[in-house]
């Protein structure tokens, strides 16, 4: 009974390829690797035994940690103009954070645990200022150079644990698969939720507030310090993987990934904080002779106090969270400017790439790039307006000078401000011929030409003067414009080479205006010839024949 029961079970490869198609399925039917199954079962692949030098842990590296404020603040200079207060207190807040982590990793490797009465309060950051003044870009940068895992995600995605919607925990999850699986690297990693403020609920919202207070209050454990399930549990391709490493005696790893040196950052633009900034102020100035306060919206954010992000509709205990609190200017023109000429990641050196790769060299004068930061600032989405208005002023340019004569183009403020006009000017331009590199392609073509089928031709200046005015018209080069008027040329050249024997051929104008009728009038021409040819050939025999002396 009990050898009839093992036989209906399937083997272990059987059961592996079940469980891949199961997967598959589920998963968009990628392959899935399963522990405890491999096609050399039972084998150890070679270098694992105890002589091997052990893998330097991942983890152990971040407590390598001897960066400065200042050393963070300079390297992102090169990367966000302006900013500087908030560079400050990002890399201050940095810093401390992994210091403190370095020095509680040291206790915790000497003592084998971390000493009771040891406290910190973690500096988890809240970053405050308008769209596109680099947020996000700080903080990436930030999390590169220290060499920790990053996870970037809206506050918007997520809902409250248990409702339809992205679950706060698995930003936990995915530093993991930053960390390429490393669950010690994973946390000290940074987890960055932009859009913030969109999770601020209104004073009369009625019931449960699964997107806006609910999240909050989850987010709260993972701010401070708890354990969060390195598998979903609502994933069932990881709780079946977990099952397989578990009926396979395999050790899984950690089963919970600790936040508690995790670094939280959270931005948003905030709008409408500055009505409630305003409001308090007005009410504390109280009589005829009170002065009236009202600066500007920029500065009123740094005027923030924690009672305002309340009264914006954060939880108390949520906001208590977010000790350090960064405030980014919003970007005039200057610092445009300044972002274009300075920045490593200056959006001028692509659209010269862009253009380069159609052989054009694109130049950005001074005038044209105070012209789009003049134009940008209007625009009001920060830096982001650089690519607006950089890709509407050269929309017309990217389409219609490659594959032209054009090989330069001055972008100043007259291609700007007189755009069409400068348009007509390179259009003009571009459709003159490029006589040398037109008689290039054309001799290019000519031995392709010759290598494929054996035949030699060569095209006369005319010829390739007219083949250069049609590419430039089409915008086409004159090899693409060759190869399509000359597809079936060898056809009848080798008919009039095997008529006459010509082993050379000359392609005229008459060639390139149309080459049909240029090729049917040779060949009937061939014909002609090769005919002439041969009555010649049979008179001067004839005549040969006829004079020779008649001898009795």
């Amino acid at each position: 009974m009990s050898d009839k029961k093992d036989k209906d079970l399937p083997d272990t490869d059987e059961l592996q390829k079940m469980l891949q198609d199961m997967f598959g399925k589920l998963g968009g039917g990628a392959a899935v690797p399963f522990p405890g199954f491999s096609e050399s079962d039972g084998d150890t692949d070679e270098g694992e035994g105890d002589d091997t030098p052990m893998e330097i842990d991942r983890a152990d590296a971040i407590f390598d940690f001897n960066y400065k404020p200042r050393d963070i603040k300079s390297y992102l200079d090169r990367f966000v103009i302006r900013q500087d207060e908030a560079k400050k207190a990002l890399s201050i807040a940095v810093c401390d954070h992994y210091n403190h982590a370095k020095f509680m990793r040291g206790l915790e490797q000497e003592h084998g645990k971390i000493p009771d009465g040891i406290e910190y309060q973690k500096q988890n950051v809240i970053v405050v200022g308008p769209t596109g003044v680099g947020k996000t870009y700080l903080i990436k940068h930030i999390a590169e150079m220290i060499g920790v895992p990053f996870v970037k995600a809206d506050a918007t995605k997520f809902s409250e644990t248990g409702y339809v919607g992205g679950d706060v925990d698995d930003l936990v999850r995915e530093l993991v698969q930053k960390a390429d699986g490393d669950v010690d690297l994973a946390e000290y990693g940074i987890v960055y939720i932009d859009e913030i403020d969109k999770l601020a609920g209104s004073g009369g919202t009625m019931g449960r507030d699964v997107s806006g207070r609910g999240v909050q209050t989850t987010l709260l454990k993972l701010m401070e310090e708890t354990e969060v399930a390195a598998r979903n549990p609502n994933d069932m391709k990881g709780q079946m993987m977990a099952m397989m490493d578990f009926q396979n005696g395999k050790e899984g790893g950690k089963d919970t990934i600790n936040t508690r040196h995790i670094l939280f950052i959270v931005s948003g633009a905030f709008s409408g904080l500055e009505k409630v900034i305003k409001r308090r102020l007005r009410s504390g100035q109280i009589g005829f002779g009170a002065e009236v306060v009202d600066p500007n919206d920029a500065e009123l954010f740094n005027e923030a106090s924690t009672q305002d992000y309340i009264d914006f509709g954060f939880e108390a205990e949520f906001i208590g969270r977010l000790p350090v609190r960064v405030v980014c200017d919003k970007l005039e023109a200057k610092d445009f400017v300044n972002i274009m000429k300075n920045s490593e990641g200056s959006l001028l050196r692509q659209y010269e790439r862009e253009f380069a790769a159609y052989g054009i060299q694109a130049k950005f004068e001074d005038s044209a790039i105070k012209r789009i930061a003049e134009r940008a600032e209007t625009e009001n989405t920060g830096a982001r307006a650089l690519m607006t208005v950089c890709e509407s002023m050269l929309r017309d340019f990217k389409f219609e000078l490659p594959g032209t004569a054009v090989s330069e183009l001055s972008i100043d403020a007259d291609l700007i401000d007189k755009h069409d006009e400068i348009l007509a000017k390179y259009r003009e331009l571009g459709q003159r011929v490029d006589v040398a590199k037109a008689r290039e392609e054309a001799d290019l073509y000519c031995r392709q030409f010759q290598e494929k089928h054996n035949i030699k031709i060569s095209l006369t200046d005319e010829a390739v003067s007219l083949l250069g005015l049609e590419a430039a018209s089409q915008g086409r080069s004159v090899l693409q414009i060759s190869q399509q008027r000359f597809k079936d040329l060898q056809f009848g050249l080798k008919l009039i080479q095997k008529n006459t024997g010509q082993g050379e051929f000359e392609l005229n104008e008459e060639a390139v205006e149309d080459a049909d009728k240029f090729l049917s009038d040779r060949v009937v021409q061939s014909y002609t010839d090769a005919a002439e040819a041969k009555q010649a050939a049979k008179s001067q025999e004839n005549e040969s024949s006829s004079s020779e002396p008649f001898i009795e």
